[in-house]
């Protein structure tokens, strides 16, 4: 009893130094839970004109202190092993939270020559609409210790958002100087994707962590062709067909990822799935600026991607809902931010969508076996990839994969959950500053903005799944 006392009261003195809350929220009358924040984005959704929830609580901050580690409602930053082990024993916290991770220490400079922080955007949006709690990684600061055991901690939460940066996902000395290396952030980044269950909150990846998704896909794929082929038996099936079975459906992928071509103005840019640049490249022009966003469609300039992989992604596109989809044909015109240089590319993209599906297809009548056994991990890839939207920069220079859906499909119920990719900044505004640097959006702004609008939905679907 002594030692609970005396354990309680370290915590106690550490959250004091720190001035971190134990209660969730700051605007209500009321500690936030996550139904109440589910409730509050639909709240946002449902119109552009309705005022406030908060009234007489419009501007959440004075700029001068709005920095992360300062003050609420950005005080909650995983700096060291000391923040993450007290977070660890407030669950109370965690799970209440958005779960904020920073790859790199800025999204890149703008044209005021400013370093933009677009995490504390995210914290203040989501703060301001639905009164949600934030919490900070900045990886490129503490290091990435256990991937597995971060992943486990950021699905339990409400929602994980992996913002962007500066480094390049095809070259790994872009991320040297910081704690955390490229294959630090990208096995983080496999272990969210498989993170995804009935019981986590949705991920959204945006801009250098869309780009890291989409490399991460490419991983897993790789992954469980290499294991498929070196594994001898699948427990429970005694004639060894299932295992036969997927061991050719993972040398037909192999197959055709190894000898899959990325090309760009006609020229070859990658040679299959073990070139650096199969799944993300330099984009033909540096795209900043406000973009409209376009419905995914194939364009002409498509005809070495085999049929198969189109024909895969049309199946998909027709079978499942993606959110943005449906936004682009029902909503006016959505004008976004971009501020990127390099992009995923198309041929990455429909390659992991059909491997995905054909994957998933092929374990089906043998989920059990694989259940059992040394594959079981395979049993939480994602079920398909769908292209959602693109961007254009002129007639010949486009942004083909500017968001995308990661659908899961459960087993036994085969209901559908999705975590979410962007290229674009949502929770930017049109001056691409970060919250600090400029005024306080008021309810009303947010309301009205495009990109702001497009991260909530995605949020408030990813949640009631």
């Amino acid at each position: 009893m002594k030692s609970d006392d005396n354990v309680q009261a370290v915590q106690s003195e550490l959250l004091q130094r720190m001035g971190w809350r134990t209660t969730p929220g700051i605007l209500g009358q009321h500690s936030a839970s996550a139904q109440s924040i589910h409730a509050l984005l639909g709240y946002f959704l449902k119109d552009r004109t309705s005022p406030t929830p908060f009234p007489g609580r419009d501007v959440l901050v004075d700029s001068r202190l709005f920095e992360w580690g300062v003050a609420p409602p950005l005080e909650k930053v995983i700096a060291s092993r000391k923040e993450f082990d007290l977070l660890m024993s407030l669950p109370e916290i965690y799970r209440q939270s958005v779960s904020v991770i920073e790859p790199w220490e800025n999204v890149g400079i703008n044209l005021q020559s400013e370093e933009v922080r677009a995490s504390k955007n995210t914290a203040y949006i989501l703060q301001q609409v639905a009164d949600a709690d934030s919490i900070l990684y900045p990886v490129w600061h503490s290091g990435i210790a256990n991937p597995r055991r971060l992943a486990s901690i950021l699905s339990a939460g409400i929602a994980t958002v992996i913002q962007g940066g500066n480094p390049a996902v095809y070259d790994a000395s872009t991320f040297d100087g910081t704690r955390a290396s490229l294959e630090d952030i990208l096995a983080l980044t496999d272990e969210l994707l498989l993170h995804r269950s009935s019981s986590s909150g949705p991920s959204i990846f945006i801009c250098l962590g869309h780009q890291l998704a989409a490399a991460s896909h490419i991983r897993l794929i790789k992954r469980a062709v290499r294991e498929v082929a070196n594994l001898e038996y699948l427990p429970i099936d005694s004639q060894g067909r299932g295992l036969a079975s997927l061991q050719r459906v993972c040398a037909k992928i192999a197959e055709v990822g190894e000898s899959l071509p990325v090309m760009k103005d006609g020229e070859v840019l990658a040679r299959g799935w073990n070139d650096s640049l199969f799944a993300v490249a330099p984009n033909e022009h540096i795209e900043v600026g406000t973009r409209s966003l376009l419905a995914y469609e194939r364009r002409d300039g498509s005809a070495h991607i085999p049929g198969e992989l189109h024909d895969a992604h049309a199946l998909v596109a027709d079978e499942l809902e993606g959110v943005i989809d449906t936004i682009l044909q029902l909503e006016r015109e959505l004008r976004i931010e971009m501020f990127h240089g390099d992009e995923v590319n198309e041929e990455a993209a429909l390659f992991a969508n059909w491997a995905y599906k054909l994957l998933h297809d092929t374990i089906v009548p043998i989920r059990y076996e694989l259940a059992v056994s040394s594959l079981s991990w395979l049993l939480s890839l994602p079920y398909a990839l769908e292209i959602l939207s693109q961007t254009r920069v002129d007639e010949s220079s486009w942004t083909e994969v500017s968001t995308t859906c990661i659908y899961y499909k459960d087993w036994e119920t085969h209901t559908i959950r999705r975590s979410f990719t962007s290229q674009f900044h949502p929770e930017l505004m049109a001056d691409i500053r970060d919250i600090g640097k400029r005024d306080s959006p008021r309810y009303a702004e947010l309301k009205d903005n495009d990109g702001v609008r497009l991260f909530i939905r995605l949020l408030y679907h990813g949640m009631q799944e």
